[in-house]
């Protein structure tokens, strides 16, 4: 969704063709998501099909200018005034891991923490490093990068310090009560009730 959105709020500031998008979209988020083209005109022509954008004639080098709707230019607005909503939906690959590998019988999780710590360490001190090798510094393109780069500090430290929460956790259970063999029951057809409204649920009232 960040992508298409992205494309809408840059061509809210002209006419682009594919590749000019493409390059946009780099100087503004540091080079951090590389776009391929295939996937800005797929993006494009969605956009096209849902009225936010329109193709205009090509120039002289063959490139397609496309060109924002009214539609468009709300649907940005709506976008850059409204919070990122994260569901708890959301699968995070990791904490699925560490769940299933938790309750299997036999598997030494925390190895599987440590190693999970080393590589997430090694991706902090790598972020931490990182420096732009663009060419103003100070200036707008340097900043995009910067605040990229921040949140994804942010969220290695966040990972990391979860990782020493989990092994905590983990380690005031002890290892035999915590394996879970096949359950004997069989499961009835039909989907399992969402795990976001038990969460929903158990949540404390205020």
């Amino acid at each position: 969704m960040s992508v298409r959105q992205s494309l809408l709020a840059i061509l809210e500031q002209g006419p682009c063709y594919g590749y000019q998008l493409r390059h946009e979209f780099d100087r503004r988020t540091g080079s951090t998501w590389p776009l391929n083209v295939g996937q800005i005109y797929n993006t494009l022509e969605r956009l096209e099909r849902d009225a936010l954008v329109e193709r205009g004639d090509a120039d002289e080098h063959g490139h397609v200018y496309w060109q924002i709707t009214d539609a468009g230019s709300a649907a940005v607005a709506q976008w850059l005034s409204s919070p990122v909503v994260r569901t708890q939906a959301t699968r995070d690959e990791l904490a699925i891991k560490l769940a299933v590998a938790a309750t299997m019988p036999g598997v030494d999780v925390a190895a599987v923490i440590q190693s999970q710590r080393t590589a997430s360490l090694r991706q902090l001190q790598s972020l931490q490093r990182a420096k732009y090798a663009g060419g103003e510094a100070d200036g707008p393109e340097e900043l995009s990068w910067a605040l990229v780069v921040d949140s994804m500090i942010f969220a290695a430290e966040a990972e990391v310090r979860w990782l020493d929460h989990a092994e905590q956790r983990l380690g005031s259970h002890p290892r035999h009560a915590m394996a879970l063999e096949l359950a004997t029951e069989r499961p009835k057809r039909g989907r399992p009730a969402k795990a976001g409204t038990a969460l929903a649920g158990a949540a404390p009232s205020l």
